[in-house]
């Protein structure tokens, strides 16, 4: 059996057990793979709420029409590549190699390593809603709680140590008072199971974090490792899971976006008049108001944007030549309708202030949240808890199938490993797989607490911006260098210019957002861990591969073996860089907090 790819060539459609990625995927299979992507918005709701105050559903707005926009420069690049997996961040890499080998790796790199944390950040949420469901921690309200302070509240007096320390905390309270709070207090550290506050270990990183073994990191793990065990049947076995798991979850989260529209529970207070980002009255359009906005604008992408991983599995697509365009386009629209409705219903219903809520932020609130919205009960509550699990999984399974692709490609194009670019029986990348979860494995350690998710989140983004300003220049390198290659669909000219501009777009945004989440060295940290490919792709490409990309990257970009062409873009792709790279720095100079 024959299929007939993007450049021309005849590629034979692998069958399962030949040491190949099967063409068994249709454009829905890779749209339905592609459907964990609308629930990334709840992993950054709150906290961009908590960012830029009423204006959080114009950002979320904003960065999905400007993702929308970029997909179309994806879908043409797509195209040249049927035999290619791994996504765009692959096909536009190859764009910078005649400009220089170590440019093409660092787009694969960056784009591997902001979609890879989904893993560790979406298992540490799904063990937060566990926990909260087989451990919880009582309420100090509670009856256990009044239960065991009623029968040991005699053990307390006013010269307690913790009483003591209570009055000296809080000046002016009684003794009586100060009696009564310590114990509540005390019933519900008594009364909350062991395992909710177990921790193992921990180990400080300097410059880093700490890394916490504690009861979120095992269940994590645990859930990381049930993923993986689905993948491991192959992209189709992944596609139908993944049909399955969208449509339980999709469906009602449509819902909470539709009902609070249509019953008239949306507050027009909370979503008209808009107060600045940042102190309510004190708000005003200045340097910091929008150092907030544009920070909400950088980590929006990191969610809105991540529907361009429908042509991750180009080289698994049946018939490339007509999907990958309407695998991407067609989960774009599907993004679109879930990234204005989600976070304008979202908004309209809770307020600034309640989605501020501590719960909101750090991600275990939302499924109660959501069954609120819709004015559900404690049962249609639960059932929401149990979606966002549901979700969760959704994200993650994406996440997993479309950053181990782009390791494996990477490896076959001679950027990354060697041992990475192997499949089992199933045409899955088994080792690329167990190497994300690794991975992840230690980004959950650091994630396991609330500052150390953002952190993680901040991070991986600057990855993300990185490959972004990267791809949309590659679009218009490829027009002029790889003129000669077939494009199945081809993008409009004024298109690729916009999206061109919106790179550097992205780079302000880098500039001025990566500081804004708490972490002022950010950017830094992102930077130092995107150049660790430098060293991964030395090794690999000069020692191992002799200083040559191996015969298939020649291949794909229809040039002799050993021969990358004429470089007709001349000096523009240099001056590219030069000027993102002074928009990034201007911007981290220029853009301060309030």
């Amino acid at each position: 059996m024959t299929t007939e790819i993007g450049t021309g060539q005849i590629a034979r459609a692998a069958e399962p057990g030949s040491g190949q990625m099967v063409r068994a995927l249709s454009w829905q299979g890779a749209f339905w793979v592609a459907a964990g992507v609308p629930p990334l918005v709840l992993f950054s709701i709150g906290g961009i709420a908590g960012t830029v105050g009423q204006y959080a559903f114009v950002v979320w707005m904003l960065s999905m029409l400007m993702g929308f926009s970029q997909s179309f420069t994806y879908a043409e690049m797509a195209g040249m590549f049927g035999n290619k997996s791994g996504g765009t961040s692959v096909y536009g890499a190859t764009a910078w190699l005649r400009y220089g080998k170590l440019i093409a790796p660092l787009s694969v790199w960056c784009n591997w390593f902001a979609w890879s944390p989904v893993l560790s950040l979406g298992c540490a949420i799904a063990a937060g809603y566990i926990l909260n469901a087989l451990f919880p921690i009582p309420l100090a309200e509670s009856q256990p709680v009044l239960d065991w302070v009623a029968a040991n509240i005699a053990s307390y007096t006013a010269e307690t140590q913790s009483v003591v320390d209570y009055m000296a905390a809080n000046a002016g309270v009684t003794a009586e008072a100060a009696i009564q709070a310590v114990a509540a207090s005390d019933g519900v550290s008594a009364l909350t199971p062991w395992f909710r506050v177990y921790e193992a270990f921990q180990i400080t990183i300097p410059a880093l974090g700490t890394l916490h073994f504690n009861s979120t990191f095992i269940i994590g793990v645990a859930l990381m490792l049930i993923i993986l065990a689905i993948q491991e049947r192959g992209i189709a076995s992944t596609a139908s899971a993944q049909k399955w798991l969208a449509l339980v979850v999709l469906i009602p989260l449509l819902l909470v976006g539709l009902v609070p529209i249509l019953t008239g529970s949306i507050d027009w207070m909370n979503v008209t008049n808009l107060t600045p980002p940042n102190a309510g009255e004190n708000g005003e359009w200045n340097i910091g108001g929008w150092t907030l906005f544009l920070g909400g604008m950088y980590i929006a992408a990191w969610s809105t944007y991540g529907f361009e991983t429908a042509v991750c599995y180009t080289r698994e697509l049946k018939d490339p030549r007509r999907d990958t365009f309407r695998a991407i386009f067609y989960s774009g629209l599907l993004c679109i309708v879930f990234f204005f409705l989600i976070p304008f219903s979202f908004q309209g219903v809770m307020g600034e202030t309640g989605m501020q809520d501590p719960g909101i932020v750090e991600g275990t609130g939302v499924g109660e949240a959501l069954g609120n919205m819709i004015g559900g009960g404690p049962v249609i509550t639960q059932i929401f808890v149990i979606l966002m699990i549901i979700a969760l999984f959704l994200a993650i399974m994406t996440a997993m199938a479309g950053s181990s692709r782009t390791l494996y490609q990477g490896s076959r194009d001679g950027w990354l490993p060697k041992f990475l670019g192997t499949v089992n029986e199933h045409g899955a990348p088994r080792k690329a797989m167990w190497t994300d979860v690794a991975f992840n494995i230690f980004l959950l350690a650091l994630a396991s607490d609330a500052g150390g998710y953002f952190y993680v989140l901040a991070i991986s983004n600057v990855g993300y911006i990185l490959f972004n300003f990267l791809n949309l220049n590659a679009g218009w390198i490829h027009r002029l260098d790889s003129a000669h290659m077939d494009r199945p669909w081809k993008a409009p000219t004024w298109l690729i210019g916009l999206n061109t501009c919106l790179a550097f777009v992205n780079a302000l945004f880098l500039g001025a957002g990566a500081k804004v989440w708490g972490y002022e060295n950010a950017l830094l940290s992102g930077v130092i861990f995107a150049s660790f490919i430098f060293p991964v792709f030395w090794y690999r490409h000069y020692i191992v591969d002799g200083g040559k990309f191996p015969k298939e990257a020649y291949e794909d970009l229809g040039l002799p073996y050993g021969e990358l062409g004429e470089r007709k873009a001349g000096i523009r792709p240099y001056l590219a860089l030069v000027a993102g790279a002074c928009v990034v720095l201007w911007a981290n100079w220029f853009f301060v907090l309030p």
